[in-house]
C-alpha cells in the first residue's frame, strides 16, 4: 500500500470532502493563494476555485464567526486557525457561540463546523506558536476535540469530523506533517474511539497526538528490558472513550499518561481521575504523568528539545511505577 505524509493525508481528505458535498468550503488566513501555513491546502484553490477556498483578513473572530453562521444555514465550513495559540483571540466565538448554539436552540439548528488548527513544539516556532491547549477546549461542553497521531487517522478522522453535525476542533501536531504511514486511496472514516496500538501485560501507556510515537518507542525499548507495555492512542479527547483504557488498566494494574501539554491542569489529569474512579481496585501503584514542564515553550533549540517529553522520560516513569 502507498504511504502518505500527514500533510498529504489531510489534503486528500479535503479533496474527498469537497468533491462529495458542494456545501463544503474552507476559509482562513493564507489558505488559498499560499496554501496554508503548513501547506495542507496547497492545491485547493486551483481545483475548487475562489468561491469555496477563500483567504481572509487576519481576524480569527471573523473566521470562526463566519464559519458558525454559515454552518447554521446548512453549509459545512472548514475554517483554519493558523496556530492553536490563537484560540484566545476567538474564544468567545468557540465557547459561547459554536459550543452553545445547538443547545440554546433546542436542537433545531446544527453546527457542522470544523476548526482545523495546529499545535505543538519541536519546530522552533517560539512560545506563542507552539502550545498544546487542548485541555482548555475539552472543558467546554458542546464541542468535540480530535487529535490524530498519524496520517491514516488524520484522513479518516477529518472526514468523520467534516460529516459530524457538531462543531469539531481538529488539532494537527506540526511535528507530524512529514511523517508517513500507509493510507488507502479510497474514502474512509475513523471513529473517535481510543485504540490499542501495542498490546502488553505489565503497564498501560496512554497518549495522544505526537506523544503516541513517543510511547511506542518507549514500549519497544522497554521490551528489551523484559517489560511488556500496552500503548493506547486517545484519538479524541472529547468525546473521550475510556473503555480501552480501563480494560487495559484492569489487566496491567499500572498506568503512565503521556502528553505534550504542561502537567498542571493538563488533560492527563482527567484521564488519571477517571482511572482511579472506575478502576481503582485494579491499580497497584498511583498513575504517573509524563508531560512538558510548567513553563512557556522555549525558542532556543536545546531548550525546546529538553521541553518536549521523550521516550527516556516515559521509560523512567515506567520503571518508577513498576518498582
Amino acid at each position: 500500500m502507498r504511504k502518505l505524509s500527514m500533510r498529504q493525508a489531510v489534503n486528500e481528505a479535503l479533496h474527498i470532502a469537497f468533491n462529495s458535498d458542494e456545501n463544503v468550503f474552507t476559509i482562513g488566513e493564507d489558505i488559498a493563494v499560499y496554501g496554508g501555513q503548513l501547506r495542507c491546502s496547497y492545491d485547493l484553490l486551483d481545483n475548487f476555485g475562489g468561491e469555496r477556498v477563500r483567504d481572509t483578513p487576519i481576524s480569527e473572530v471573523a473566521i470562526v464567526g463566519a464559519g458558525i453562521g454559515s454552518a447554521m444555514i446548512g453549509r459545512r465550513p472548514i475554517v483554519e486557525l493558523s496556530y492553536m495559540d490563537f484560540i484566545g483571540v476567538c474564544f468567545d466565538q468557540i465557547l459561547n457561540q459554536a459550543a452553545k448554539m445547538r443547545y440554546m436552540y433546542g436542537g433545531r439548528v446544527s453546527i457542522p463546523l470544523v476548526i482545523r488548527t495546529q499545535c505543538g513544539a519541536g519546530l522552533g516556532n517560539g512560545a506563542q506558536h507552539s502550545q498544546s491547549l487542548e485541555n482548555i477546549l475539552s472543558h467546554v461542553p458542546g464541542i468535540r476535540v480530535v487529535m490524530p497521531s498519524n496520517a491514516y487517522d488524520a484522513k479518516g478522522l477529518l472526514l468523520r469530523a467534516i460529516r459530524d453535525n457538531n462543531p469539531v476542533v481538529f488539532v494537527e501536531h506540526k511535528a507530524l506533517y512529514k511523517r508517513k504511514c500507509e493510507v488507502p486511496e479510497e474514502p474512509y472514516e475513523v471513529s473517535y474511539e481510543s485504540e490499542v496500538k501495542e498490546a502488553g501485560d505489565d503497564i498501560t501507556l496512554i497518549a495522544y497526538s505526537a506523544m503516541v510515537d513517543v510511547a511506542l518507542k518507549a514500549a519497544k525499548k522497554l521490551k528489551e528490558e523484559g517489560i511488556s507495555a500496552e500503548v493506547i492512542d486517545v484519538k479524541s479527547i472529547e468525546p473521550l472513550d475510556m473503555q480501552p483504557i480501563l480494560k487495559s488498566v484492569e489487566k496491567t494494574g499500572h498506568a503512565v499518561i503521556v502528553h505534550e501539554a504542561v502537567k498542571k491542569s493538563g488533560f492527563g489529569g482527567e484521564i488519571a481521575t477517571q482511572i482511579q474512579e472506575f478502576a481503582f481496585e485494579h491499580l497497584k501503584k498511583p498513575v504517573l504523568r509524563v508531560t512538558a514542564p510548567d513553563v512557556p515553550v522555549p525558542f532556543a533549540r536545546n531548550l525546546e528539545v529538553a521541553y518536549v517529553p521523550d521516550e527516556e522520560q516515559v521509560m523512567a516513569a515506567v520503571r518508577t511505577t513498576l518498582k
